[in-house]
């Protein structure tokens, strides 16, 4: 799991007198505190060994400290400090900012806190506060999810985002704007034709496809040949897709992908399954690697839904699929895919090998064949969520649920509700309001990751000026 980089600064009164009969002896010994807590915590910190009480002392940290690659700047004010000292430190810095003081009646601590935050909002900086003692686990469970949001904000800031083809099957939800998100997000968008995908395909070296190919035969619980939608050609040349898409990213330096697939490759050639299965999973047959969150049908925003999810949760795998069906007897929400999902979502395993011995590969009803990643989704917490725009302007509504075994009985039902055509789904019970979810949803697809993160999401919103829209019974 990557972990968030945090600089931290600890500011003192500048007025000489003050600081030597007073702030000095409260200051001081509380910097080595703060520092020895956060340091217990799943981040990098880096942090100055004194504290910063003049315009030189905070320049100066502030360039060492911004060499260090930090995401996150943390603003400690123990005592009464000077608010325009923190106004510039902050915004020397220019991270998404977190202000932390304490309790202490007798350290005019709170009237910093207060001071410097005002301030910051005089000139509309977001940023957090939050008053804790080191006594209590109160301060990290109130900081770390600012944390792990700020950090997500800010590494989205210069990622590359790839999208194969244009819009899929009259999909609107899925289409942006892409100089709203080079100015919103920071992030730029290469639009790659999908038909590079086949082309380099083409050119893969045989003994790579074919180690891909062995590896999943290996390690799948079973690969179903029919010698017609399914054969070891189109499996061959699934993967060939995969590790061609695989090869684009590399040379791109494509940080997250969409690609359109239906209806041009799933009717011409193959669906790009394998891909969709094994791109956004921490694992391949070359063993690990980092995930790449990929959306299908060239949905822009599903897979910024990813990524945002994945960084917020510190680079776990991300899913995407249909908000498919609602069942409010029994308060669960069938998300399927159209062939794939994340392949780590069949076990939530460490082992690669456990997650793969609980998928099949499937004949796909497509015209194209190929194979369905066939699976249902392990049991677990599991965030959801979906960027969307109304009128042009992004909002997210999340809510968190539990991803659940469903009965044999409902599991059949589901399968005769959808056809012969099985696909992955997990299947998330959710103590929701679902028309609430029907009226408030923006969009037919829906992304998630596995842990709960609403707070994280939150918090990321309101730095990037979103709005969040919490689901809750």
């Amino acid at each position: 799991m990557n972990k968030p980089k945090v600089a931290l600064m600890t500011f003192g009164d500048a007025r000489k007198h003050e600081w030597k009969n007073l702030f000095k002896g409260l200051t001081e010994p509380r910097h080595q505190r703060i520092i020895e807590y956060f340091k217990e915590l799943p981040i990098e910190l880096y942090s100055h060994p004194e504290v910063a009480r003049s315009k030189d002392e905070i320049d100066a940290q502030v360039d060492e400290l911004k060499a260090q690659g930090a995401s996150v700047f943390l603003v400690h004010i123990p005592c009464w400090t000077s608010p325009n000292l923190v106004v510039r430190g902050v915004q020397r810095m220019g991270l998404p900012t977190l202000l932390v003081s304490n309790r202490d009646s007798g350290t005019h601590g709170t009237v910093g806190l207060l001071g410097a935050g005002g301030a910051l909002d005089q000139i509309g900086y977001p940023h957090l506060r939050v008053r804790e003692g080191f006594e209590t686990p109160k301060l990290g469970e109130k900081s770390l999810p600012f944390i792990r949001a700020a950090s997500a904000v800010s590494q989205l800031k210069g990622q590359v985002f790839g999208m194969f083809g244009g819009r899929s099957l009259g999909i609107d939800t899925g289409s942006i704007d892409d100089m709203q998100w080079r100015k919103k997000f920071g992030i730029d968008v290469e639009h790659i034709d999908q038909l590079e995908i086949i082309r380099r395909a083409e050119m893969i070296e045989t003994e790579d496809a074919d180690k891909t190919v062995s590896w999943l035969e290996d390690t799948v619980a079973s690969v179903q040949y029919d010698d017609e939608k399914l054969t070891p050609d189109k499996l061959g040349f699934q993967t060939r897709c995969y590790l061609a898409t695989r090869q684009i990213i590399s040379e791109l330096g494509l940080d997250f992908v969409a690609v359109k697939c239906m209806p041009d490759l799933t009717n011409h050639y193959v669906p790009q399954c394998i891909s969709a299965a094994l791109l956004p999973s921490p694992f391949d047959a070359d063993g690990e690697r980092k995930p790449i969150p990929m959306a299908c049908e060239a949905d822009g925003d599903g897979a910024l839904t990813m990524q945002v999810l994945g960084l917020v949760s510190g680079g776990a795998p991300t899913l995407f699929g249909d908000l498919s069906y609602l069942d409010e007897d029994n308060a669960t929400i069938y998300v399927p895919n159209c062939g794939a999902m994340c392949g780590w979502y069949a076990g939530r395993s460490e082992k690669p090998e456990e997650n793969m011995q609980k998928i099949e590969l499937r004949p796909s009803f497509r015209p194209g064949g190929g194979a369905t990643v066939y699976f249902k989704a392990a049991p677990g917490p599991v965030t959801m969520a979906r960027l969307s725009r109304r009128s042009g302007k992004y909002f997210m509504t999340i809510f968190s649920g539990e991803a659940i075994e469903p009965s044999p009985e409902a599991y059949e039902s589901f399968v005769k509700s959808r056809g012969s055509h099985q696909l992955p789904t997990m299947f998330v019970h959710a103590d929701l309001d679902f028309e609430e979810l029907i009226n408030e949803f923006g969009s037919n697809h829906i992304s998630g990751v596995a842990g709960h993160y609403v707070e994280e999401l939150v918090h990321a919103c309101k730095l990037l000026d979103i709005e969040p829209i919490v689901l809750a019974s």
